[in-house]
């Protein structure tokens, strides 16, 4: 468990980060569907015939050790606010680490969860990062490039739909 302090004004939430093991997988893939199902309105995600939104590499996050998948969870109540996964597929860099797939409930939008989960996901993994925000959503966009700006104090650039940076120190 990965605990992320409750240290800014407004904070609502104290959140943790809790690794996806092989038993829980199921759940995961419950959420990925809704982020799938949400992002198809503008990156052309299709169902199958099954209505499924099929995720090529997801086992791989079960067997490959480059590969990362937390569930994003309230402290008092251990209620799932969400799930983030990490991988090391990077296309600007030679190496580094990316954010595959990132979601917090819409509900629990907005009370700096996705901020603070993401600058946990930016220090326990240092070098390069790379991430793309959801293909034609402005809201993504925007997300991303103020989580961006402020982590690396403007330190980053955008090219050709992905941010780029490095995180040289761990943080903590």
């Amino acid at each position: 468990m990965i605990l992320l302090t409750n240290n800014e004004v407004g904070d609502k939430m104290n959140i943790y980060l809790e690794k996806v093991e092989n038993e829980k997988k199921d759940i995961l893939y419950r959420l990925l569907e809704y982020s799938l199902y949400e992002e198809s309105l503008n990156d052309g995600n299709e169902m199958n015939d099954e209505g499924v939104f099929v995720y090529n590499h997801f086992e791989d996050y079960f067997n490959e050790d480059d590969r990362h998948a937390f569930f994003i969870k309230e402290i008092e109540s251990n209620k799932l606010l969400g799930f983030v996964m990490i991988n090391k597929y990077v296309q600007k860099v030679d190496d580094g680490h990316s954010i595959a797939e990132y979601m917090v409930i819409p509900k629990y939008r907005k009370n700096h969860i996705g901020k603070k989960v993401a600058f946990e996901c930016f220090d326990m993994f240092p070098g390069y990062w790379e991430v793309s925000p959801s293909f034609g959503s402005e809201s993504a966009y925007l997300f991303w490039n103020k989580v961006i700006n402020e982590y690396t104090e403007g330190n980053n650039k955008f090219d050709d739909g992905i941010f780029i940076f490095e995180n040289k120190i761990k943080k903590k």
